[in-house]
């Protein structure tokens, strides 16, 4: 009786060793990754680059055009100069578009698209006559 109960143990634990049921869990080991150290690499040149080929010589310079007046101009001599005459700039004229011209040029769908974009049709307008502009 204690052979064959003993003997009914060690086939128990054998077979259940041996085979793995449905609710056992299979644990893999992942490759564990290397880290490799950052290393600084020196690299020592044996060689010196070659030198130029060509030799120059710096040229000479004459400075006879050097003036003192024309670098350090006295006080009275910058006042006695002319007065730059200033000439007024015209004024760029500004077509102001209007809605129909703009659905015109745009179409409808554009002009919605624009209005719901920049919040209002003043900014649809701008955008049109920005557009005008860059076709000229």
């Amino acid at each position: 009786m204690k052979l064959t109960l003993t003997l009914i143990i060690t086939l128990g634990f054998i077979v259940g060793c041996g085979t793995r049921g449905s609710n056992a869990r299979i644990i893999e080991k992942k490759p564990q990754q290397v880290v490799q150290e950052k290393t600084t690499h020196t690299v020592k040149q044996s060689k010196l680059p070659p030198a130029p080929k060509r030799h120059h010589k710096p040229k000479k310079v004459e400075d006879t055009n050097y003036s003192d007046t024309y670098m350090y101009p006295e006080d009275g001599a910058a006042a006695k100069k002319d007065p730059v005459l200033k000439t007024e700039i015209p004024k760029t004229t500004v077509t102001v578009m209007n809605k129909e011209e703009c659905i015109s040029m745009i179409g409808q769908e554009k002009f919605d698209k624009y209005t719901a974009m920049f919040g209002s049709e003043t900014a649809s307008l701008k955008r049109c006559t920005m557009l005008k502009a860059m076709k000229k």
